[in-house]
């Protein structure tokens, strides 16, 4: 608890990161955003089988971390926080596919294997680059991008206020166990029994602060749309990025290229 806790709290960091200023940062949000979306529906229509063919992905994020000066721990602690949802969807799929699939010497791989080994991969792959996206860019300004898209405003400022509030969430579920533990100096942990007490005061507490956040929204002339103050300009180099970028991967969905490469090696060496 106390590390998903820690991890809710840092997540702020995002928005440091995204004030630096590299040539990654420059890039209009809305080039960004359509390369990210360009990246998550490719990565996402290999075949459940593949793996190798999708290792060339890993170049979009590793530029993005390298150009953009975002600290690798920090992706990928994130990473690690959500990575047992990944497991827990294929971490059966070994027991249930026994197909053999790959045969390496006296090793032999199933499609349960490959499967598993596909998921882990696309999650790596799609989280990482859209946390990349949010800290090379900002969460404010990649809003800003979706509703310069056309995209329904009531969705831009549903993910707004989630974002902005899930910090001041967080700080109230810390403050809960803070005070239990300085309650119950002897227990070693939230026990079950309390934790239904302890998630409704979190409720009553959310509940609380949502009408309060309201009430001062609407003091200040809220009528349901944001309307942020941030220029935008697409440039040049930015539509080259979106079109280098997207061919890039639109080469890799349609040449395996560590295939072509192994070929090449293999025969190179022969």
């Amino acid at each position: 608890m106390a590390a998903i806790e820690s991890a809710l709290l840092q997540t702020g960091r995002l928005d440091t990161l995204a004030r630096q200023d590299t040539a990654v940062h420059r890039i209009d949000p809305r080039a960004k955003v359509i390369t990210t979306a360009c990246f998550v529906l490719l990565v996402v229509s290999f075949d459940k089988y593949t793996v190798a063919a999708m290792i060339p992905f890993l170049v979009y994020p590793l530029a993005l971390l390298t150009v953009g000066r975002v600290p690798p721990g920090f992706v990928l602690t994130r990473l690690a926080l959500v990575s047992p949802f990944a497991v827990v969807i294929g971490v059966f799929n070994p027991l249930i596919d026994h197909e053999p699939m790959v045969r390496l010497g006296p090793v032999v791989i199933t499609g349960g294997w490959l499967s598993f080994a596909s998921i882990l991969l696309r999650f790596l792959l799609t989280l990482s680059a859209a946390l990349l996206l949010i800290a090379t860019t900002g969460f404010n300004r990649v809003c800003l991008a979706l509703e310069r898209f056309r995209v329904p405003p009531v969705f831009v400022v549903q993910l707004l206020l989630l974002y902005r509030y899930l910090f001041v969430l967080a700080r109230e579920a810390a403050r809960v166990l803070r005070a239990y533990r300085l309650r119950a100096i002897r227990s070693r942990g939230v026990s079950l029994r309390v934790y239904g007490s302890l998630v409704g005061s979190l409720l009553l507490r959310t509940l609380d602060r949502g009408q309060r956040v309201y009430t001062a929204m609407g003091c200040r002339g809220f009528n349901g749309i944001l309307h942020p103050s941030i220029p935008l300009r697409f440039r040049t180099v930015d539509a080259a990025f979106v079109f280098g970028w997207c061919a890039f991967f639109i080469v890799a969905r349609l040449y395996p290229l560590p295939q072509h490469l192994g070929h090449a090696v293999l025969e190179f060496l022969s």
